[in-house]
């Protein structure tokens, strides 16, 4: 698992291989992402937007950008906690996901929190002993 607080917002990242949905023969790999985010501060946030950055092993990047998470914009009370799963594909058998979340603070400011850089690995990717 990988976490990361900002601001009193922890975000907790974990990866899983999901073998049933891949075809490795056909350069498809897919990864489901259960995140937990928890609010330890004083004050009411709500999730506004995502921004992830996805890198593949080969060093190809994407970009996403959007609205809350699944549909949702959660608002989170001090001491709230809110958990989703998602997923991605990837063209190759290993990669990695950083990004951030854009927070409102219940006075109207906005913040970004920061996700974990966690890294995506499956077991079809070739092993290197140093």
């Amino acid at each position: 698992m990988y976490s990361e607080t900002t601001q009193s917002i922890k975000v907790t990242v974990k990866p899983i291989y999901l073998d049933d949905q891949s075809s490795p023969t056909e350069n498809h790999f897919v990864w489901a992402y259960h995140v937990r985010i928890e609010n330890q501060g004083p004050s009411t946030v709500q999730l506004r937007k995502r921004h992830w950055r996805i890198t593949d092993s080969l060093g190809r990047t994407q970009e996403v950008r959007g609205d809350g998470v699944v549909g949702e914009q959660p608002v989170l009370k001090p001491g709230d906690s809110f958990e989703y799963t998602s997923g991605t594909p990837l063209p190759t058998p290993s990669g990695i996901m950083v990004g951030t979340y854009q927070m409102e603070s219940s006075d109207g400011g906005h913040f970004d929190v920061r996700i974990p850089a966690f890294s995506l690995d499956s077991p079809h990717q070739a092993r290197q002993v140093n």
